[in-house]
């Protein structure tokens, strides 16, 4: 790559990314969507690649421009926004689709970490892929994984689950419906609902290590780790909630697997002689499990052998 002394802030037409004082000519790129990662906090952990490409294409789709911008002028690119978002997919899509049948590159990325997780850009992606255009990949920073090591958990299988419901009954039936997948299992959460969500994971992970992540690679990052109940005890107490979360639960114990498949089998037995209803009843007060546990392991047994 070309490097030479910076005179002026460079302009679109000149595409060029700054880094350490010294302006570094971009490569033109081939035409196609371009899914580049960015920092989930700290604007230094970009890679040099990422900049290239987001200096290099002739448009960038983004959630919020805001916070793209604020990237961008960090490193002096010039390229143009296009606002993307759950809000506006449908009208913007067939926009950036145009561009890319004629023959332009465009760059996706998200207010933080790598596109498609947890934010728009699927059906774009999928839409692009379907008319033939070129998609490529620019890995980078993820919350998911800086959460997942840093966590002190296996790291060996893991599920992201992203962001539970936010009504309560719904979010503990989906917790219940992941009690026994045999795997870390790792969550995003707003400041605002941490308490709640952490006390609905007690409740069914009580004894499971987890770790509690705010503010990855931010200025007040912070990593809690405990048992799942002690944590949700801490935030009930006045834990600092500002901030983005990352929680990470371990997998269950054998103990918990051997349970759930005990309770499975119980279940099929009751159920080849009782309604939903009763079986549900039955299970719940004969082994003390709660009804609603009962209900959702009953329901999707049934689901499974009908």
């Amino acid at each position: 790559m070309t490097v030479r002394t910076p005179l002026t802030v460079p302009t679109q037409k000149s595409k060029f990314f700054r880094v350490f004082g010294e302006d570094i000519a971009a490569r033109e790129l081939p035409a196609g969507l371009y899914l580049v990662a960015t920092p989930i906090g700290n604007l230094s952990d970009v890679t040099l690649r990422a900049l290239e490409t987001l200096a290099g294409v002739e448009a960038i789709a983004c959630e919020d421009s805001r916070v793209t911008r604020r990237l961008l002028e960090r490193y002096a690119i010039a390229t143009p926004l296009l606002s993307y978002h759950d809000h506006n997919a449908a009208t913007v899509r067939p926009k950036i689709l145009a561009r890319l049948e004629a023959r332009a590159a465009v760059a996706l990325v998200s207010d933080a970490g790598t596109p498609l997780v947890s934010d728009p850009g699927f059906k774009l992606v999928q839409a692009a892929q379907a008319a033939g255009h070129a998609v490529t990949a620019v890995p980078g920073a993820s919350a998911v994984l800086t959460a997942l090591t840093t966590s002190g958990l296996p790291t060996d299988r893991f599920f992201f689950e992203g962001f539970l419901p936010s009504r309560e009954t719904a979010r503990r039936a989906r917790i219940d419906e992941l009690a026994n997948i045999p795997a870390t299992l790792i969550f995003f959460e707003t400041g605002p609902r941490i308490a709640a969500m952490l006390s609905d994971l007690a409740a069914r992970f009580n004894g499971r290590t987890a770790a509690v992540c705010r503010e990855l690679t931010k200025l007040h990052e912070e990593i809690r780790r405990s048992d799942v109940a002690a944590l949700a005890l801490a935030y009930q107490s006045g834990a600092e909630t500002r901030g983005e979360f990352v929680v990470v639960i371990g997998p269950p114990t054998n103990s918990e697997h051997l349970e759930a498949i005990d309770l499975d089998d119980i279940i099929k037995r009751t159920l080849s002689t009782a309604s939903l209803k009763d079986a549900v009843a039955a299970v719940a007060a004969a082994t003390g499990q709660k009804r609603r546990i009962v209900y959702q392991r009953a329901l999707a047994l049934s689901k499974r052998e009908g």
